[in-house]
């Protein structure tokens, strides 16, 4: 089933609608993403949370890749996409955006209502104490505590990551905690974590007061994106999917695109100011 811009249009009109976003947005800002065109996993295995709580070494792979890789996420700029939804917010014809990236993107371009799902790189916290730190200063830390380290470019990675040498990071060394010298992780939510429930149910309450949802860049390929979808046809609210790739929810859908969502979500725009 493929379905057009004005299809899509016609949907949305005069309905509250909700955005839930994937890494698919953020492709075309130059953030890698895990999954390929058909929504596989790609071959890189990203950080489990076990491993990273669990293991000093595995925090120590992590923060070097982070370490090279982050310089391309924190410059990273809003596409077309972003600004679409950003101005579909502006003109009233969508209430906000739940969205499972964790690069700021969508409030760069403008949207006033994100629900960050998965939490935000732009944040690391202790695992002791909580205290809260800027990544952009744990960056200075990092590069303070290993000058020798190869800061050169590097393959992106998904997620703030670089690919760095395999067995070079043994000797990388990990800031701690400003007050307490504990264990620091990225304010996210790793692989095999849960999303916090406060979280979860504020992401509910968005659904609830919409009356569709609008997917865009997401596989759906885990359970933290497609339970949306899965309640909001269970509900009888349409949904409507703009993705490069199939998805898990294309059965759910009421409308499915295939395309750049940078093309897409702007005429989307047109169509709904014209």
């Amino acid at each position: 089933m493929q379905s057009s811009v004005a299809d899509l249009a016609h949907l949305m009109r005069g309905r509250a609608t909700l955005v839930l976003s994937g890494a698919g947005i953020s492709t075309e800002s130059g953030i890698p993403d895990y999954r390929g065109p058909n929504g596989s996993m790609l071959a890189r295995r990203p950080m489990q949370y076990r491993e990273f709580v669990g293991s000093a070494d595995a925090r120590r792979r992590y923060w070097a890749r982070s370490a090279v890789g982050w310089a391309r996420v924190g410059a990273a700029l809003p596409n077309a996409g972003h600004s679409a939804v950003a101005r579909l917010e502006q003109l009233g014809a969508v209430t906000g955006v739940i969205t499972q990236n964790v690069d700021g993107l969508h409030q760069a371009a403008g949207s006033r209502r994100v629900l960050e799902l998965h939490g935000s790189l732009a944040e690391v916290r202790c695992l002791s104490c909580g205290l809260p730190e800027m990544r952009d200063h744990l960056q200075a830390r990092l590069v303070e505590l290993n000058p020798a380290w190869a800061w050169g470019a590097a393959e992106s990675a998904p997620d703030g990551d670089a690919e760095v040498p395999t067995g070079t990071t043994a000797s990388f060394s990990v800031p701690g905690c400003l007050r307490c010298g504990g264990v620091l992780k990225p304010d996210v939510v790793f692989f095999g974590e849960s999303v916090p429930a406060p979280r979860v149910e504020a992401a509910w309450r968005m659904l609830a007061g919409a009356e569709v949802l609008l997917v865009v860049g997401s596989s759906l390929a885990i359970f933290s994106g497609l339970r949306f979808v899965s309640r909001a046809a269970r509900e009888n609210k349409p949904v409507a999917i703009v993705n490069q790739g199939e998805t898990r929810g294309d059965g759910m859908a009421a409308v499915r695109i295939e395309g750049r969502l940078g093309e897409v979500l702007p005429s989307l725009v047109d169509a709904l100011e014209g």
